[in-house]
């Protein structure tokens, strides 16, 4: 009896250790991961978007720009000249087609990510179209034109509303793109997990060619919307775009905050870790966090834009409109979030497009309510765990 209660207790350490049901995966001290002397990350794709991104919202404010070379630079093709870096030029990558084109929210959905891909078309239509004709105009209500911020500071060019149209466009791309792609389409199981990555993943089977597997390369990729363009990826400075990068770094200079740039960073660092040890539970449990960190990016910068818009707007219109424009194209961003283990964004299109119709209802921006700007605030913190005081520093 004592022969067959050992035998059968060593077969399950066997199963046990076979199985490989603990791991203890330890991440490093940065995100750097090598193969053979190698590195074997890679997102150069990432890195190019954002340098397109960069460009196109820089034209955006370019009189001499018309609504084709506009859209030639939103959706560029391989070989024309719409950009001033020729790798750009040169590239097969564009903007358009990664804008609302994650797996998880838009490949059974393309009627929104249509509409979706229109709407960014629209309001660059509408920039050359309405704002660039009145480019010396003085802006009023109902009448697109030029503001100057008090004091003899910026001068703000926006529609008959108020709005910035390249504010609106650069922080919605934010969310269409970047946000987007991370947490509904890279940190995606139905992408890390695709086809035979996991048995591939498993027996250290790399892409033909590279240094890496397919599903370190997903991640790698959702990394590289966030910091692809980072100088040093083992020392980020949250200054490297004017994108997601720069407002993680923005949202942890406000003290309820601070440190979601290190979580977001170790949450990275770890989840890579993991699938080189095929540590697919905390991989996945990364995955969640990041899709709530990243997700309260998004929602404190549109309240903090909303709040600060709302104290100025009596004293400093210009500068107020500037704070709501960019507050527009956070809440816009809202529908690209993701609640952590679900299969949900924390906000739906159709409540998306309420709270812009609601801002920018009659005259916009320029008989907007202190009420109406803390009614969005509170109905986008109530979907969080802080307050609109707690995001409007």
């Amino acid at each position: 009896m004592k022969k067959v209660l050992l035998t059968l207790a060593f077969a399950a350490s066997v199963i046990s250790c076979s199985n490989n049901d603990i791991v203890n995966t330890v991440a490093p001290t940065t995100y750097k991961f090598e193969r053979n002397e190698s590195s074997s990350v890679s997102f150069n794709g990432q890195t190019t978007r954002i340098k397109m991104g960069a460009e196109f919202v820089s034209a955006l404010r370019a009189t001499t720009e018309t609504v084709a070379t506009l859209n030639a630079k939103f959706a560029h093709s391989e070989g024309e000249n719409n950009f001033f870096e020729e790798a750009l030029n040169t590239s097969s990558k564009n903007i358009r087609s990664k804008t609302a084109a994650s797996t998880d929210f838009y490949s059974a959905n393309t009627t929104d990510a249509t509409a979706i891909k229109n709407q960014f078309n629209s309001w660059i239509a509408a920039q050359v179209n309405d704002v660039f004709p009145n480019w010396d105009t003085a802006a009023s209500a109902g009448v697109a034109g030029q503001i100057q911020q008090a004091g003899g500071g910026s001068v703000r060019y926006v529609n008959e509303k108020g709005v910035e149209y390249n504010q609106l466009i650069a922080k919605g791309l934010i969310g269409a793109v970047m946000v987007d792609q991370i947490l509904n389409n890279y940190l995606s199981t139905a992408v890390l997990d695709a086809g035979t990555n996991i048995v591939d993943n498993n027996g250290d089977v790399l892409l033909p060619g590279k240094n890496y597997t397919s599903m370190e390369h997903k991640w790698d990729e959702a990394f590289g919307y966030l910091y692809g363009n980072e100088a040093d990826i083992s020392a980020p400075t949250y200054e490297a775009d004017k994108f997601l990068n720069e407002y993680l770094g923005q949202v942890n200079t406000n003290p309820n905050f601070a440190g979601i740039d290190v979580a977001i960073y170790n949450a990275f660092k770890l989840g890579r870790a993991a699938i080189i040890e095929k540590d697919y539970n905390t991989r996945d449990a990364q995955a969640a966090i990041l899709k709530e960190k990243i997700s309260t990016v998004i929602a404190v910068r549109g309240i903090h834009y909303l709040q600060s818009g709302k104290l100025k707007l009596t004293t400093d219109k210009a500068a107020a409109f500037h704070a709501l424009s960019e507050a527009l194209g956070f809440v816009y961003s809202l529908q690209f979030t993701r609640k952590p283990n679900s299969t949900e964004s924390y906000f739906t299109k159709a409540e998306v497009d309420g709270f812009m119709t609601t801002l920018q209802d009659g005259n916009g921006f320029w008989d907007v309510t202190d009420t109406t700007l803390d009614e969005v605030s509170n109905a986008i913190a109530a979907k969080f765990s802080f307050t609109t005081t707690q995001a409007g520093i």
